[in-house]
């Protein structure tokens, strides 16, 4: 799993901003009782950071894609494959 700190590293190389809370928050879930490191099903999809240009802006958004095209590879999703649209999407795709 990218460490907090590796998504607010790229994001500072890309964005020229950290976008710490936006990390904070798609990850909010992690190592709790209901997800543990399943997590990812509630945030990491296109409806997530839809929420985020809600709640921050476009550029933020920007930022929660990253974060999440970067967690969806440690899961052996490729840039070739179809972007989770929802959480319903994500676990049919076979993603956790």
């Amino acid at each position: 799993m990218a460490s907090l700190k590796e998504h607010c590293s790229e994001c500072e190389a890309a964005l020229g901003e950290s976008f710490e809370p936006v990390h904070v928050w798609l990850d909010e879930f992690a190592g709790t009782a209901k997800y543990g490191m399943r997590h990812r099903r509630v945030r990491h999809h296109a409806e997530g950071i839809r929420q985020v240009e809600q709640i921050w802006g476009e550029v933020a958004a920007q930022a929660a894609r990253l974060h999440i095209v970067a967690d969806l590879k440690l899961e052996g999703w490729s840039e070739k494959d179809p972007f989770p649209r929802d959480e319903t999407d994500y676990v049919r795709m076979g993603l956790f």
